[in-house]
């Protein structure tokens, strides 16, 4: 997998991310860098945590499904993208401008679930996956960050609109994987 792809896809991943840090800077009475900090450590740390999680319990089935991986990338990554298409235009939910610990970690692995899945999707394509999941976790802490301060200046107008690029970078990387390994591409 090429540079600009994990790149994509470490974007993609970090939109989920990014909008709830735009909804916790809208929460924010008076913008401190620590706001900025804690929500990319948290949002950034799950992230490059989940792909990893998820590509070693990849790599330990791999064996048993690898003749469909490339289906199963796709799937998941679809669905993924669907899912973050689906949700950004549904009402949003309310956020506090809570950034203790519980609280953090509460959204923070929400917003990376979808990283397992890549991670998972990761161990099929052979990916190599610290330098992957670093990158996720660098991109989502520095859209994060950016995150709380749109937030905080802006408003969530952007919210939603970053949720559907996400969506549809994922979908499209998907795509593409599958008709890489069909012959197509």
């Amino acid at each position: 997998m090429h540079f600009l792809e994990l790149f994509l896809i470490a974007v993609g991943l970090s939109m989920d991310a990014f909008a709830v840090s735009i909804c916790k800077g809208l929460s924010v009475r008076r913008l401190e860098v620590k706001h900025t900090l804690l929500a990319g450590l948290y949002f950034g740390g799950f992230q490059f945590l989940m792909p990893v999680i998820g590509w070693l319990l990849g790599y330990r089935f791999e064996a048993m499904i690898q003749s469909v991986d490339h289906w199963i990338a796709f799937v998941l990554l679809a669905l993924i993208g669907g899912n973050m298409i689906k949700e950004s235009f549904q009402a949003d939910e309310e956020l506090s401008d809570d950034f203790g610990f519980r609280t953090m970690v509460l959204l923070a692995v929400a917003t990376s679930i979808d990283a397992l899945a890549v991670g998972v999707t990761f161990a099929f394509l052979e990916v190599k996956i610290l330098p992957a999941a670093g990158l996720i976790g660098v991109t989502t802490f520095t859209l994060s960050a950016l995150g709380i301060w749109i937030g905080h200046v802006f408003g969530a107008r952007y919210k939603a609109k970053a949720e559907r690029l996400g969506g549809v970078i994922l979908i499209l990387i998907g795509l593409k994987i599958l008709l890489e390994h069909l012959g197509i591409l």
